[in-house]
């Protein structure tokens, strides 16, 4: 499926594949994952999208973004908009599809194997295009779940598909690291006693 000499570009759609490995049941360890695509070629470029609610003092998802940006990934954001829908409920709306179609195209003539993180249908015609252009892509969801998190027609599109499950061991954080890393935030996050107290 992986060629040692061809160049390979991750494009990592971010709610998708977080959504997907929490379906699974276990936490991406983003520095394993680099590793493991090091491995099969030689890693371009890899890339992350996610959308981000401007407002909000703190985000959940900043030390993660910031870690990537440290540790080797191309970081996409663009603020996500907020809206009520029809039945009062906020909602929150964050599309990076077109910045991901975008940015493949651009990297269409440099680029030998494209490997997509995300279940998502729309991207199709984004991999038929990349495959006219006659490179390779891979899709990495799952079909391990109820319903599964990838959309039928992107996976018959794609030259390869990849069960997120079937890397679980290479690129998750076991049960302990998880623990261990809670642990160290929650840690992280107590107040030092004051000489009041």
């Amino acid at each position: 499926m992986f060629d040692s000499r061809e160049k390979i570009a991750l494009f990592i759609d971010g709610a998708n594949l977080y959504a997907t490995s929490r379906a699974l049941g276990f936490d991406i360890d983003y520095k394993k994952l680099l590793t493991a695509f090091q491995k099969r070629g030689y890693l371009l470029r890899a890339y992350y999208y996610t959308a981000m609610v401007e407002d909000q003092e703190y985000s959940s998802i900043r030390p993660l973004i910031d870690w990537l940006d440290y540790n080797g990934y191309s970081v996409v954001t663009k603020a996500a908009k907020e809206f009520t829908d029809s039945m009062g409920r906020r909602k929150i709306k964050g599309n990076m599809d077109i910045e991901l179609a975008i940015d493949a195209m651009e990297l269409a003539e440099t680029v030998d194997h494209f490997v997509l993180f995300s279940g998502d249908g729309d991207f199709r015609s984004l991999v038929e295009a990349l495959q006219r252009k006659g490179r390779k892509v891979s899709v990495v969801s799952t079909l391990s779940t109820q319903p599964p998190m990838i959309a039928d027609d992107l996976r018959r599109q794609a030259d390869h598909f990849i069960d997120l499950r079937s890397l679980q061991t290479e690129v998750g954080r076991s049960p302990a690291e998880r623990e261990a890393r809670l642990a160290r935030r929650a840690e992280a996050e107590t107040p030092e006693p004051s000489e009041d107290d």
